[in-house]
């Protein structure tokens, strides 16, 4: 029986050896060193943001972009002086850094639809304005209605607000502000009247 959970036990730590022998260290990773000689110097890191981890007499050692073998190297020849013998250093990696925050998005879905010269959803950077989505979108056609440009946006509660735009007005700032958009708001350009 005790056969039976040795060679268990060592092939999962082939296996976790096998697993981290290409893995690169990152930023965020908890790292555990031993030091057969000297127990004293067991320790467990946390890789810092510069990549950076700090041991007694290694000192700081640059631990992200290695492989866990790569590092045990490393610290080898960095305990190796003050030993009469080279150190037996063992590193394992213990913990994974957590993955990143979600970021804000790199664009954001605007729908311009009616007259203008190519209507359709277009992929925007945050903070665009309307006047520059309705650029996006080849401007205004020759039978637009300037003065009743729709601007249809979802509120948090799920509800389709509407607000009516004089596009001449935003666009010589006379009053009327130029309204940056959100992710999912809709321009819709209404075809002009036959004596608008």
């Amino acid at each position: 029986m005790k056969l039976l959970f040795t060679m268990i036990v060592a092939v999962l730590f082939a296996q976790i050896a096998v697993a981290q022998s290409g893995y690169r260290i990152k930023p965020g990773d908890t790292l555990s060193i031993s030091v057969l000689e000297d127990p004293s110097l067991n320790s467990e890191a946390l890789v810092r943001p510069d990549g950076g981890i700090s041991l007694l007499i290694a000192g700081d050692v640059r631990a992200a972009g290695q492989t866990v073998s790569g590092l045990r190297s490393i610290l080898t020849q960095r305990y190796a002086s003050n030993f009469a013998i080279t150190p037996t250093v063992s590193v394992a990696l213990l913990a994974l850094a957590p993955p990143p925050e979600p970021r804000d998005p790199v664009t954001i879905d605007i729908y311009v639809l009616g007259e203008v010269e190519a209507p359709g959803l277009k992929e925007l950077k945050p903070g665009v304005s309307l006047l520059q989505a309705i650029s996006t979108a080849g401007g205004l056609s020759r039978f637009a209605a300037h003065k009743r440009i729709q601007l249809r946006r979802r509120a948090p509660d799920g509800t389709e607000q509407m607000s009516i735009l004089n596009y001449d007005a935003v666009q010589r700032g006379a009053g009327t502000r130029n309204i940056i958009l959100r992710d999912g708001d809709v321009i819709l350009v209404p075809e002009r009247r036959l004596f608008e």
